[in-house]
């Protein structure tokens, strides 16, 4: 089940895709909606098929099954006034050492019937004071910048990020997500992938993970998982050792406990478990059981 209908605002429709290499599935029957203007994350493991499925979304990949439509079009008959339409940020970059920030974006911009202004995609990124500055000689995180500038410099109506801040400083990356947020804003429709959790729950609107090819979740950032998935935790320590307890009265619990111990409790905390806890949840309970695969509302999914 598809967690959006396909409408005039959908930007990418995949449905029962799947990819194989011989006898290795690497994609399985995965299905998914992006709408027009969203920041869709697609989280999983290493080898979860993320970037099987982004590559084929991108069209340098062909599929081995099911149907899929970017900008309503075939990815494996997409021609160059569709590509066109695309901006693709690759976890590495080809950017030449030796040119300027300025003299690299107005060579990608020259590439375009329609490109945004030169200086105002360089401001965008924050690097008008670097627009004269050799690439090779900006950090990692201004290099980034450039990667963006680059892919955004055609007005691309879907913007492809591949693990964007990888390598970051933790002051960088949240620049970074300012920067995300006014490309959202300014009507991109973003693909998201990365392995930093708390960078997924900053930026998307909805996640879906994937795990060994089948996905296994799709939804909001704070509905993913269920409910019961987002219980708090308590977790406390006495002379019988360690002990947790989820519950929906948290506060009241820790109060009795300290009743109880005519003291504090060592250890006492209560934790709300994160995007990151939801996700380690699943994707263990996919390892578990793949047959575990589901929807948010419950039901099978397309896995």
């Amino acid at each position: 089940m598809n967690q959006h209908a396909p409408s005039s605002d959908t930007i990418v429709e995949v449905e029962n895709l799947g990819k194989r290499y011989g006898s290795l599935v690497a994609v399985d029957d995965v299905s998914f909606n992006i709408c027009r203007g969203e920041t869709f994350a697609l989280l999983g493991p290493n080898g979860a098929g993320k970037s099987t499925t982004i590559e084929i979304l991108e069209g340098y990949r062909d599929r081995t099954s099911g149907t899929v439509r970017v900008l309503g079009v075939d990815p494996q008959k997409g021609g160059v006034a569709w590509k066109a339409q695309l901006g693709i940020v690759l976890q590495s970059s080809a950017e030449a050492a030796q040119v300027t920030v300025r003299e690299q974006v107005e060579q990608f911009a020259a590439y375009y019937d329609h490109p945004r202004d030169v200086e105002e995609v360089i401001a965008a990124v924050g690097l008008t004071e670097k627009a004269k500055t050799r690439i090779g000689k900006l950090s990692g995180g201004q290099r980034r910048r450039v990667d963006v500038a680059l892919g955004v410099i055609g007005r691309p109506q879907l913007l492809f990020l591949d693990e964007p801040t990888t390598g970051f400083d933790p002051e960088a990356r949240r620049h970074f997500w300012e920067l995300i947020r006014s490309l959202k804003a300014d009507g991109t429709t973003i693909l998201l992938t990365t392995h930093y959790l708390d960078e997924a729950a900053q930026l998307a609107d909805r996640v879906a993970v994937i795990a060994a090819g089948k996905l296994v979740e799709i939804g909001p950032v704070d509905t993913i998982g269920g409910a019961e998935a987002r219980v708090p935790i308590v977790r406390w320590r006495d002379h019988a050792g360690l002990h947790e307890e989820r519950t929906l009265e948290p506060a009241a619990l820790a109060a009795r406990l300290l009743d109880a111990a005519a003291g504090e409790p060592r250890d006492l905390e209560i934790v709300r478990p994160s995007l990151e806890d939801v996700y380690l949840g699943l994707v263990g309970a996919a390892d578990r059981n793949p047959a575990s695969a589901r929807t948010t509302t419950g039901e099978p999914a397309h896995v």
